[in-house]
């Protein structure tokens, strides 16, 4: 399958994620992974899809290390797909999309929402920053910026960008 990443892009993160997890049915599959399917039968069940498309869909997401093939029966053999550390690592992105198109209802219009496990009670998920606990979602205190490994062309594009630079004190 021919790559949808225009060349130019290769080096963005956004994009080359995109090309990892951003196809409809993939992302379906890993939020049911995340609900702790693992079994082609319960993927297929539970999201309606043809077996072709599942088939395709789970090995794109083993040959990009986010589930792993792994036989559970011998005799036929079958085989179950886990999630791997790195699509366990996926888990905030996909609470944090469910939670965007959450927030465009009223609350009576939700059919799915995160609780905390234990109160029962309804969070709401945000991104922050780790280190000053800060929402990310302000685009004007966050920007993008050219990053140690960026080239030329990511470089021109986040010219006008310039964060400040953290000053030790002497």
């Amino acid at each position: 399958m021919a790559s949808r990443i225009r060349l130019e892009d290769r080096e963005c993160p956004l994009s080359t994620t995109v090309e990892h997890v951003g196809e409809w049915w993939t992302l379906l599959i890993l939020h049911d992974a995340f609900d702790g399917y693992t079994r082609f039968d319960q993927f297929q069940e539970n999201l309606g899809i043809s077996s072709s498309m599942l088939t395709a869909r789970l090995k794109t997401l083993v040959r990009d290390g986010l589930l792993e093939r792994r036989p559970y029966q011998t005799n036929p053999v079958r085989h179950e797909y886990v999630l791997t550390d790195l699509g366990r690592s996926l888990r905030p992105v996909i609470v944090a999309l469910a939670a965007w198109g959450n927030s465009r209802l009223e609350p009576h219009e939700r059919s799915m929402i995160l609780v905390d496990a234990e109160s029962g009670e309804e969070v709401e998920p945000v991104v922050i920053d780790a280190r000053t606990g800060r929402r990310l979602d302000d685009s004007h205190a966050y920007v993008f910026a050219a990053g140690p490994a960026a080239g030329d062309a990511m470089r021109t594009r986040y010219a006008h960008r310039r964060p400040a630079v953290p000053t030790t004190g002497t």
